[in-house]
């Protein structure tokens, strides 16, 4: 292939995670607008999110073990019509709930996200094994760089999002749906490329690795360990963005998605640094500092309510998440490029799978039991008034009543929002659904001046709550790389495997005798 090819290729892969982190950033900043119009608790937003993280991950995994002998082009091609028919189906969130209410409504966003991250699985499933395939020896710096992506998207979402989303909107509260669509720009420009252009085969198929060859990879008890430590990253870093911004709005509504977007540009100029720092600190070096260093901002930011202290927060956190998910799947890939797409895909599987059934679920959990538990231990009648009908619970831990946010909404904004939605609600569920929100500020609106800072306390107590439980896992995640930075000095020093010269060595090459490794980084590690 051309270097012409290879860059519109690998760009076409750039764009695919920055339609995915458009959509993630602008999902992530109409939650508020998701709870106050259909009622939903922030257990059940974190549902509806970490559906989406679900479907991403199991995709990846499935589809990764059909990448090398599918090829990538097919894979992409239907990526791009499954992101279309998400944007499809999630616009109708509206309509369902006028129709037929709360729960259906429930179904259609969780559909709607669910199809989104296939999509995306499908795409992140094929970019990572090509990218390594179109740099052989450059794995971690161009993972690295394709990554850069995801905090693009997330930047340009931001900002899309400060400008139109939610009541503090710079310009002006759009309808959700509009910035939700917006994703479809770069998807239009990946889906142009991947018509136009050819794919190469991957690298393990090049070299003539067997599917149980593949398979045997996954008996590599580091890789098994590798995998443990890649749902912890996927908990930490999505699931923890998954809410990130809703969680800061309690402290400053104001500024809430500007922290979001200067975390997510430090993000994205870092990471087209990863090469230089990879040749200077071994990737698993870089692992563990990067970890100790969210563990840090995610303390801060549960701890912090004043702006100097939150930028210095949101800076540590910012710079600790930059490296981790796209260095994990580079040393996957440098060690154990026997697996092919395979073990790629299961590693950026599990991560999703985490964020999508841990991380997202049981932060909203946490908001849910620490802001329920403080609203009823200051005001019991409060808590009450408040009380969403219906418990709700996370893995093994008890089942509570989580805030209402839709009452929340409505007490937040002094029933302003209620009475424009009441006015132009027509006949149907939803205006049932209004009628009865109405009908309980009407009885609740005069204890709102006793509620209402009751209320925003106990909401922000929650989400810093549930930022400093998280930081627990970026501790744990620093111990697993201490051993296992321990583990390769112990063992001669981090390598890159090289399948082209192991298959020359293989074949008698006298060129490249005893030159089994080579990569990311040459030689031992000191």
């Amino acid at each position: 292939m051309s270097n012409g090819q290879n860059k519109a290729i690998f760009w076409a892969s750039f764009c695919t995670l920055i339609a995915a982190g458009m959509g993630f950033a602008i999902r992530g900043a109409i939650l508020n607008d998701w709870a106050n119009q259909y009622g939903f608790t922030k257990t059940d937003l974190g549902t509806i999110t970490g559906g989406g993280l679900v479907g991403f991950g199991v995709i990846i995994i499935l589809s990764s073990f059909i990448v090398d002998k599918v090829g990538y082009k097919p894979l992409m091609l239907i990526a791009f019509v499954l992101h279309v028919l998400s944007a499809l189906i999630t616009l109708a969130a509206t309509p369902v709930f006028v129709a037929a209410g709360k729960d259906a409504t429930y179904w259609c966003l969780y559909i709607g996200m669910f199809m989104f991250a296939i999509a995306n699985g499908l795409c992140e499933a094929v970019i990572n094994p090509l990218t390594a395939t179109l740099f052989p020896h450059k794995k971690t710096h161009y993972l690295n760089i394709l990554h850069a992506g995801w905090p693009g998207g997330l930047i340009l979402g931001g900002i899309l999002a400060f400008l139109f989303c939610g009541v503090g909107a710079k310009i002006s509260h759009l309808q959700w749906e509009i910035p939700m669509l917006l994703f479809l720009i770069p998807t239009a420009l990946y889906g142009f490329v991947v018509v136009r252009e050819k794919f190469p085969e991957s690298e393990a198929t090049a070299a003539g690795v067997s599917v149980g060859q593949m398979l045997a990879e996954f008996a590599a008890p580091i890789l098994l360990f590798l995998f443990v430590l890649h749902a912890m990253v996927g908990y930490v870093e999505l699931g923890t963005d998954s809410w990130i911004t809703n969680i800061i709005e309690n402290v400053t509504a104001e500024y809430a998605i500007l922290l979001f977007i200067y975390t997510s540009s430090i993000m994205f100029v870092l990471r087209f640094f990863a090469g230089p720092i990879v040749e200077h600190i071994n990737p698993i070096g870089l692992l563990l500092i990067s970890s100790i260093l969210g563990c840090i901002g995610l303390l801060l930011l549960g701890n912090s309510t004043l702006m100097p202290m939150l930028i210095l927060a949101a800076t540590i956190y910012g710079v600790g998440k930059t490296f981790l998910w796209p260095t994990m799947l580079g040393v996957v890939g440098e060690r154990y490029p026997k697996g092919g797409a395979m073990t790629m895909g299961v590693m950026g599987g599990i991560g999703m799978l985490s964020a999508g059934l841990l991380g997202g679920p049981g932060i909203g959990y946490n908001q849910d039991f620490f802001a329920s538990k403080e609203l009823a231990a200051k005001s019991e009648p409060t808590f009450e008034r408040y009380q969403n009908a219906k418990e709700s619970g996370f893995l093994f831990f008890p089942k509570i009543h989580g805030l209402d946010g839709s009452k929340v909404g409505v007490v937040s904004d002094n029933g302003q929002q209620l009475a424009v939605d009441l006015k132009r609600a027509e006949e149907g569920e939803e205006s049932k659904e209004l009628q009865a929100l109405n009908a309980w500020w009407q009885s609740a609106k005069e204890f709102e001046k006793t509620d209402k800072p009751l209320v925003q306390e106990a909401g922000l107590f929650g989400g810093q709550m549930a930022l400093v439980w998280t930081a627990l896992v970026p501790a744990m995640m620093a111990v697993g790389y201490l051993l296992l930075f321990i583990y390769f000095q112990a063992t001669g020093g981090y390598h890159a495997v090289d399948l082209a010269r192991e298959k020359e060595l293989e074949e008698g090459d006298p060129k490249h005798r005893g030159e089994k490794y080579t990569g990311g980084v040459e030689g031992p590690v000191k």
